[in-house]
């Protein structure tokens, strides 16, 4: 018997129930549709769209300006923020982008809709920020062996705009961050935007008073380890989602743990745990037991699942002990 109850978006097909090769077939229970009187979100909320709308706008006048001034005033740590600074328009347009597609209801074709756009989104944006760290890096070495004067007063007064900016577009995103991978890099990249422009006032000061002109190339080297350090978790967990790893926020063991303790549960094995999404989160598993496991219990399991481990997509394949001993799925290095 399969149960299948999520609160993700949804198929609009019923699809066909799932059959191992031992020949078992399960019936459907809740999550698409069947008359069980589930409720579920077809979709994202909106809520963020206005922040992502005035955040890419602040930050790309910004950029613009950042790049004239920091020309103007021969500052390679100001050129480099303004970098740091396009990568995080490029970011905030392509996760808002995502936001949006994940809100597209689902397909004959694509079943569980564009959710995993925003698992590449933040693959692709913790990518140009890595490569935007080399750029900044190369400038920067090439002028720390020949320092340039200056213009102290200009970076201190673009950086100063710089913290107000990056700052208030990060508060924008600062809710919802625990929740989302996509939130959280816009966060990080924001918050960690906002400290970049306060080193570069720190160093613009320290030149006026020390007179020290490779400090300016200096800075810009530590803005790149900065942003280095800010976007690896984000570039691991988005290449961990991408390939259908355990979501971080998911405890594998202590989900099969629980699954296992339940009342005439004897086994648990073909146990998959992935993200459909930054947000949505997808179990398949056997579970053995003794006896005939009712409709109402299912749905309580499917139920507590999303309560206690955030898993809304879950779907469960109960067997007998004679149906486990034909799995082909039983092995545990099976996939």
């Amino acid at each position: 018997m399969n149960a299948s109850h999520h609160d993700g978006p949804q198929d609009h097909e019923h699809p066909p129930h799932r059959q191992d090769d031992h020949g078992h077939d399960g019936q459907s229970l809740g999550g698409h549709g069947h008359g069980s009187g589930h409720h579920h979100h077809h979709a994202p909320p909106t809520g963020h769209d206005r922040a992502f709308a005035i955040g890419a706008a602040l930050n790309t006048a910004f950029v613009v300006a950042e790049f004239g001034f920091g020309f103007a005033a021969n500052s390679v740590a100001l050129v480099a923020d303004a970098v740091h600074n396009l990568g995080d328009v490029l970011s905030l347009l392509l996760a808002w982008g995502a936001a949006w597609l994940t809100r597209r209801p689902p397909t004959s074709r694509r079943t569980y809709g564009w959710g995993r756009s925003s698992i590449l989104a933040s693959l692709i944006n913790a990518a140009i920020l890595l490569v935007s760290v080399g750029a900044i890096g190369v400038e920067g070495i090439d002028r720390l062996l020949a320092p340039q004067p200056v213009v102290e007063d200009m970076v201190i007064l673009v950086a100063l705009a710089g913290i107000a900016v990056n700052g208030g577009s990060a508060l924008l995103f600062l809710r919802d961050r625990k929740n989302d991978l996509n939130i959280r890099a816009q966060f990080l990249h924001l918050a960690s935007d906002a400290v970049v422009s306060l080193g570069v006032v720190v160093t613009a000061l320290a030149i006026q008073w020390t007179g020290l002109l490779w400090l300016d190339p200096l800075a810009s080297l530590a803005i790149a380890v900065l942003i280095a350090i800010s976007t690896w978790g984000v570039l691991r967990e988005s290449v961990d989602l991408a390939m259908d790893a355990v979501p971080d926020q998911i405890p594998h063991q202590d989900v099969e743990a629980w699954l296992g303790a339940q009342p005439g549960v004897t086994e648990v094995h073909d146990l998959h745990i992935w993200g459909l999404s930054t947000t949505e989160t997808a179990l398949t598993a056997h579970l053995v037991c003794a006896g005939q496991a009712d409709d109402r219990r299912l749905h309580d399991l499917t139920t507590e699942l999303r309560r206690r481990f955030r898993i809304g997509h879950a779907t469960l394949q109960i067997e007998s002990d004679a149906d486990a001993a034909m799995c082909r799925l039983r092995p545990n290095d099976v996939i």
